[in-house]
C-alpha cells in the first residue's frame, strides 16, 4: 500500500493555521472510537456561517500484526454540516465524501453487514482503493467553554476496487474485483476543542 506523502500530511495539518481564528470559529478533534482501534486520526472544522461548518478528517492505520494480519488503511473524509441551533452546538445534519486506500487481510471478523461479508478477510488479503458519499446526523454536547463531545452516525455508499491475494506474507495475487457497499460510512464519538 502506498504511504501518504509528507507533503500530503503537512498540507492537511496546515489547514489548522490557514484561516484567522476567532471565538467559536474553528475546532480540532479526534474520534475516540478510531483511537480505541489504534487508528491515528485528526479532524479540523471551520465555521462558514451561523448554521454552516465544513469538517475535514483524516485517518491512518499502518499496523501489521503477528502472523501477517493486516488492517492498513488511510482515509480522508470532507464533510459539510448544517447546524439547527448554531455552529458547534446541538443537532446537525451532514453530507460527506470519503476516499482512501486499504490493505486488509488474514483477520477474523465474524460479521456480515448488508451485502458485505467481512468473514472473507480471514482467507484472503485485499489491497485497493475506495471512494464514497454519505449522509449523517449528529449532536454536539458543550462540556465547557472550549470542549465539546460530539456524536455522529452516517450511512451511505462506498465503491471499492481491489486486488485479491493469498493471505500468507507476499502471497500471490489470485484475482481482482469491485464491490459496492451500502451501509454505515461513519460512526464517531468525538472529543472536540473549539477555538
Amino acid at each position: 500500500m502506498r504511504k501518504p506523502s509528507l507533503f500530503f500530511v503537512l498540507s492537511i495539518l496546515s489547514l489548522l493555521f490557514a484561516c484567522p481564528v476567532k471565538a467559536q470559529q474553528a475546532a480540532i478533534k479526534t474520534n475516540m472510537l478510531y483511537d480505541a482501534a489504534a487508528t491515528v486520526n485528526l479532524g479540523v472544522e471551520f465555521r462558514l456561517g451561523s448554521h454552516w461548518t465544513i469538517d475535514l478528517s483524516g485517518n491512518y492505520n499502518n499496523w501489521t500484526f503477528k502472523e501477517n494480519k493486516k488492517w492498513k488503511h488511510w482515509l480522508v473524509q470532507p464533510e459539510g454540516r448544517y447546524w439547527l441551533c448554531e455552529s458547534f452546538n446541538g443537532h446537525f445534519f451532514a453530507l460527506h465524501a470519503l476516499g482512501g486506500q486499504m490493505n486488509v487481510g488474514n483477520v477474523k471478523v465474524n460479521l456480515k453487514l448488508f451485502d458485505t461479508d467481512f468473514r472473507k478477510l480471514k482467507s484472503h488479503r485485499y489491497a485497493g482503493w475506495f471512494a464514497g458519499v454519505g449522509i449523517g446526523y449528529g449532536y454536539a454536547f458543550m462540556l465547557g467553554r472550549h470542549w465539546n463531545l460530539e456524536l455522529e452516525a452516517a450511512i451511505g455508499y462506498i465503491h471499492l476496487r481491489y486486488d485479491k491475494f493469498e493471505p500468507q506474507s507476499c502471497g500471490p495475487q489470485v484475482g481482482d474485483g469491485v464491490h459496492d457497499y451500502f451501509g454505515p460510512t461513519k460512526l464517531s464519538v468525538g472529543l472536540v476543542y473549539v477555538f
